[in-house]
């Protein structure tokens, strides 16, 4: 098999959760990579040296995501108990608790100027948070999903959100305009592609489709995994020419974007495992997976050839 600019071998096994890990996310240069999971707690990371850095506390349960300001200075979590949390990345010290949310919050991003957190939730709003404000209630509910939003994705002038209602919406800001398409199953991831022309929406009939953002046709529909109980990342490469997802027995499944072709099924964890969430660097062939059995492992890119796996 010719080489790839995927990721097929492992650098890296970020050990230091105990129990499932439920979100990794890269900061925006890519250098450093944040963790959370069950054990309540939040971990930064240099994945390219396996290194843990810090760990953060505050939440009172499981967290299930976490984001990085752009310049880092700042990471903002969410979780179980029903709080976004932002703190601070040197002195670990908690800057805020934010309380509003009436269920659990499932995803939280920061904006691209780092001054407003948007957050997702159980409880069916999305949640905006000025972070400059000495005021902890919100200075926006939208509250458009019928059920659980499970994706939040932000630019300068777009918020991107996925529910469990079956839709995608995108908030256009700057408009003031709402654009939503319904998929027919419950959506458990939605980002941008990195050109941000295209959402890549991950249901739960074991699909992922590729969707023009401005019209809202369908592109291409991506198919092999397994996701049909729980709540698993999608994303793209760096380049944008293949579809990255989770699954639900332990691989991580990687598609050629044009063609819609399985080519690599990486073994991530037991196959009674939960791949959850993963996140591909920004400008190189590296890709960061976290899963249900702890495992956090670093897949990097090469001439190293096919693993054991791997799909021709």
């Amino acid at each position: 098999m010719a080489s790839s600019p995927l990721p097929e071998y492992v650098t890296a096994e970020l050990t230091g959760h105990h129990g499932p890990a439920r979100a990794v996310r890269f900061n925006t240069s890519g250098s450093y990579c944040l963790t959370c999971g069950s054990d309540k707690t939040v971990k930064l990371w240099n994945p390219h040296r396996g290194l843990i850095i810090k760990t953060y506390q505050g939440h009172g349960r499981e967290v299930l995501d976490v984001a990085a300001a752009r310049d880092n200075s700042r990471i903002v979590s969410c979780g179980a108990d029903k709080l976004v949390i932002l703190t601070d990345v040197s002195t670990g010290n908690i800057i805020r608790k934010y309380r509003g949310h009436l269920e659990r919050v499932n995803c939280v991003k920061f904006n691209d100027e780092s001054t407003l957190l948007i957050s997702g939730s159980y409880d069916a709003t999305i949640r905006l948070w000025d972070c400059r404000s000495r005021q902890y209630e919100p200075v926006q509910v939208i509250d458009d999903a019928k059920d659980s939003v499970t994706s939040v994705q932000v630019t300068d002038h777009e918020i991107l959100t996925g529910s469990v209602d079956t839709y995608v919406r995108n908030y256009d800001i700057r408009m003031g305009k709402l654009y939503q398409d319904c998929v027919g199953y419950p959506i458990t991831s939605a980002p941008f592609t990195n050109d941000r022309q295209c959402i890549i929406v991950s249901s739960l009939d074991s699909t992922i489709r590729l969707l023009d953002k401005d019209t809202g046709e369908l592109l291409n529909e991506f198919k092999g995994h397994q996701s049909q109980d729980y709540k698993i990342d999608c994303c793209s490469s760096n380049t944008d020419a293949h579809i990255i997802s989770g699954s639900e027995d332990g691989r991580i499944c990687i598609w050629e974007l044009v063609e819609a072709k399985l080519i690599h099924s990486l073994p991530q964890g037991a196959k009674t495992s939960v791949v959850y969430s993963l996140a591909f660097h920004p400008r190189e062939a590296c890709l960061v997976a976290a899963a249900s059995d702890g495992s956090i492992k670093v897949w990097k890119g090469g001439d190293r050839g096919q693993t054991s796996e791997t799909t021709a």
